[in-house]
């Protein structure tokens, strides 16, 4: 089995952009579940998640597999991975996977996310009546979460993409350049 690399983190961590850096310097296929999702069910994973949680994470759980077995040695997920119980499942307990966490405070993916320079719209999971907080608790215990799982966190705050991707091959020990 090819090794993977599965890029996790909260919303707006730079899941794909560190996943595309790290594709330029290691030349695999890359891929994320979001555009996947997008792909299979011609609906946003926006739009998936109003019509129901469980239809999101279905198209989700689809979208991963998909990655793992179809094309792809490196995959950005979508930052609500560590909810998703069926999709996790599909992730292989050895060396063949590196699942990587990238870290931000969760203040700074709240300012992502909520910044109108990027079109900010809030997340249909974040239409509560304390967004902000319901933010701040899922952030909290997602990255409890992918902590647990991760074989490797990396800290992410004022780091660009290339950066990241540099420190993965690194915890790789491939070279740069293939």
């Amino acid at each position: 089995m090819k090794k993977i690399v599965l890029i996790t983190g909260p919303k707006h961590s730079g899941k794909t952009l560190t996943a595309r850096a790290l594709q330029k310097i290691l030349g695999w296929e890359a891929g994320d579940t979001d555009e996947v999702m997008e792909k299979q069910t011609g609906k946003t994973p926006r739009v998936l998640f109003m019509e129901s949680r469980e239809i999101f994470q279905k198209a989700e759980e689809r979208a991963l597999a998909s990655l793992m077995g179809e094309c792809c040695r490196i995959i950005s997920a979508g930052g609500g991975l560590a909810d998703n119980g069926a999709a996790l499942e599909l992730l292989p307990s050895n060396r063949d996977i590196v699942i990587v966490y990238l870290d931000v405070s969760a203040e700074t993916a709240w300012q992502r996310i909520t910044d109108t320079a990027r079109g900010a719209e809030l997340p249909p999971f974040l239409n509560t009546e304390n967004p902000r907080e319901t933010h701040f608790a899922l952030h909290e215990r997602r990255a409890k979460a992918y902590k647990a799982l991760a074989h490797l966190t990396i800290a992410t705050e004022n780091r660009s993409p290339e950066e990241i991707a540099k420190e993965i091959t690194e915890f790789l020990s491939l070279p740069e350049k293939l």
